[in-house]
Parts: structure tokens; C-alpha cells; sequence
């Protein structure tokens, strides 16, 4: 995808929207198949609820969210803007991006010609360190998450060095 649309971010972000909710609502819970949490900007309290499973668009999807208290609702785009406090499009669908692992646009190479399989990096190689880095996402909503909290580490809001890929071992 040369560009991401504000939807196909946005559909992107509700594929996995306990984790997106986890990250940015962090004063929340989870209760049955909502998340709740004080409103947009991340106050505790049960006024704000965001569904976390449904169709991927029209009513009751998951992603979209209502705060009862003031009636704003919207997308998992909105809690991206207002948690983080950004003013301009660009800056919310970077920060989405990069949630989402996703190269930023001006980074991706125009398709000129197929692309053929890449030949593998060295063992233990910085390629293969990169490599492998690229293919793994953000800890937020993953077992390492929450392998961590149930250690009692929960300090997680800057962990964008922490990454996990599920096929991923550690071999003595």
C-alpha cells in the first residue's frame, strides 16, 4: 500500500483495538467486549467506551468509541490525536504507523520491477539483527506485555525498543 488512507489506518488500528486501547487508554480496562476509561484523553473514570470486536466498518464496528458523558465519539484515529495531544493529520498517521510497524510513506521504495526474495543475511550478522528487527511489532497487546505486567513491570509507555515476533527463538 504506496499510501495509507485514513480508513485502511483506521481498519488497521481495530484489527487490534484492545492492544491500540491498552497503549493509548492506558487508565482503562477492559469490561466484556468494550474498553472503558474516563474519556479520549486517557482520564480514568467509565465514561468512554471503545469497541474491541464487530465488523470491520458500518455500525458497530471495532475501533469506534462514545464517550457518554460529552457525546464525541469516533475512531481509534481520534483516541491517536487527542491522547497524544497532535494537532495535524500527518503527525496522527505517522504516530499510527508507527503503532502499526508500518514504513513511513516517503520511506517506500517505488515498485519499478517485481521484487525477487531477498538471499538470507549471515547468522548473527548486523543484517540479519535488522532483519529480523523489521519483521517484529511493539510489545503493546503481545505476550511479552503481559508476561512483564504479571513480573510487575508495568512502567511499559516507553518500550519502543522492546520488540516481539511470534516465530521468533532463543537458541543457547
Amino acid at each position: 500500500m504506496a499510501r495509507d488512507s485514513a480508513s485502511e489506518l483506521a481498519r488497521r488500528l481495530a484489527r487490534d483495538a484492545e492492544a491500540v486501547c491498552r497503549h493509548y487508554l492506558s487508565n482503562g480496562r477492559r469490561q466484556g467486549r468494550y474498553w472503558m476509561v474516563g474519556d479520549v484523553r486517557n482520564t480514568p473514570g467509565r465514561s468512554m467506551f471503545v469497541r474491541l470486536s464487530g465488523p470491520e466498518c458500518g455500525p458497530g464496528a471495532a475501533g469506534h468509541w462514545r464517550d457518554a458523558a460529552s457525546a464525541e465519539h469516533g475512531d481509534l484515529l481520534d483516541v491517536i490525536r487527542e491522547s497524544c495531544g497532535f494537532t495535524r493529520f500527518r503527525d496522527v498517521a505517522n504516530e499510527a504507523r508507527r503503532f502499526l510497524s508500518l514504513p513511513r510513506p516517503e520511506l517506500q521504495p517505488k515498485p519499478s520491477r517485481p521484487r525477487s526474495r531477498q538471499s538470507p543475511a549471515p547468522l548473527g550478522s548486523p543484517e540479519a539483527a535488522r532483519r529480523l528487527f523489521g519483521m517484529s511489532r511493539p510489545i503493546a497487546g503481545t505476550l511479552v506485555e503481559a508476561y512483564l505486567r504479571k513480573r510487575g513491570i508495568t512502567a511499559l509507555h516507553e518500550t519502543g525498543c522492546l520488540r516481539f515476533h511470534p516465530r521468533c527463538y532463543y537458541r543457547r
